[in-house]
């Protein structure tokens, strides 16, 4: 039980570890909104965001310090006088004026680490190679013979190629049944990372794997005429149901288009999931009520990578293959390419230095004892 005239700590140490929990979720939740939404979004010093460790250890520090307080307070006079003796003492204005100054720290961080938006789009020169990359998103790629899936193994070799572009161009195929076009081919590496977001087994409503169509979409992708070196990637698993993939790569090559390949999976192959609110369920069955089981068709994939006169890598859970293939486009001609991004970032560090000066400043004018004729009535007979 509180003593009369302490601070109640274990009611405080919950409601400041609450806190902690929920601004960390709403900070998390902020920036990736930020990244994932907002294309010409980016900070400046993204290193000074570690500063935002010094958040909860603040709050440890004002834990302990409220707790040697009320040991001191009890060790300065009995219970029974020390709410008369100290009677201004107010645990909600001692916990909001902590918050207040905890928490302006946290946007001083922010301001810190320069918080840009783009707000010039102009064309740019650069040197590098124009390459389309094609996306299996048929069903078989949910399968788990890669951890934790196809399907996150190929977007995690996208991002990492995303990552590796400097002067290229890129632009994404999605394909199952029939291919489509998922982005254009750019060389905002922004915009790639927001729509590689939204590349998922239900892009393409018709199932199948129609490795030759996407192919030829591929192909056609590129500027017409346009010179230096071209190349397209195909990230699928090889269950090729619809079309003649290896003629499409032939076409390509002659075309001067080197087509590689990455197979996602394993010769042993898995059963598909079925999932229910995000949870597996059970797994896909055949007609006859057998399991059915998607390996990965690497015979196929090297036939491929031969007639597209490229690559054939095969991913695993540890490594998707991709360092193989940007090194191989590395070694092809650049030239100069031009396209649209932005340019020029405008600072807006100025809105969350804002709000943590004024956060600050009422922190600091905020006393931590109770009005003074709140005081005085405690005295009143």
């Amino acid at each position: 039980m509180r003593t009369p005239g302490t601070y109640h700590i274990a009611a405080t140490t919950g409601i400041v570890l609450a806190l902690e929990l929920v601004s960390a979720l709403l900070w998390v939740g902020c920036w990736w909104l930020l990244d994932h939404e907002v294309v010409a979004f980016r900070l400046e010093r993204p290193e000074m965001l570690y500063g935002m460790l010094a958040g909860p250890l603040l709050a440890l520090i004002f834990l302990a310090d409220l707790a040697w307080r009320n040991r001191a307070l009890k060790r300065f006079a009995a219970a029974g006088t020390l709410a008369r003796m100290v009677p201004g003492n107010s645990n909600l204005r001692v916990l909001l004026r902590f918050l207040l100054l905890r928490h302006a720290l946290s946007f001083a961080v922010v301001a810190l680490a320069g918080p840009q938006f783009g707000t010039k789009l102009a064309e740019v020169k650069s040197e590098g190679i124009d390459l389309v990359v094609a996306i299996d998103v048929s069903n078989s790629m949910e399968c788990e013979d890669l951890r934790p899936s196809r399907m996150e193994a190929a977007r995690r070799a996208m991002a990492q190629l995303i990552d590796r572009l400097r002067g290229d161009r890129l632009g994404i195929v999605v394909f199952a049944g029939e291919a489509f076009v998922q982005l254009p081919i750019t060389s905002d590496r922004s915009a790639a990372k927001l729509f590689l977001n939204a590349v998922n087994t239900n892009s393409v409503g018709t199932q199948g794997t129609a490795i030759g169509a996407a192919i030829e979409l591929a192909k056609e992708s590129f500027e017409q005429g346009s010179p230096g070196s071209k190349a397209i990637i195909v990230i699928t698993d090889g269950e090729n149901h619809e079309d003649d993939a290896e003629g499409a790569a032939r076409d390509a090559a002659a075309a001067g288009i080197i087509v590689h390949t990455i197979g996602m999976g394993t010769p042993e192959g898995g059963p598909l999931p079925v999932r229910r609110n995000g949870q597996v369920t059970g797994f896909r069955k055949d007609h006859n009520g057998n399991t059915v089981v998607s390996r990965l068709n690497e015979p196929m994939l090297e036939h491929i990578a031969a007639a597209g006169k490229g690559l054939y890598v095969r991913a695993t859970s540890t490594s998707s293959g991709m360092e193989q293939l940007v090194a191989d486009l590395r070694s092809m001609n650049s030239t100069e390419k031009s396209s649209y991004m932005y340019t020029a970032h405008e600072d807006q560090f100025q809105y969350p230095l804002g709000i943590g000066i004024l956060m600050a400043l009422l922190g600091l004018a905020m006393g931590e004892r109770r009005h003074w004729r709140s005081r005085w009535s405690n005295f009143a007979p």
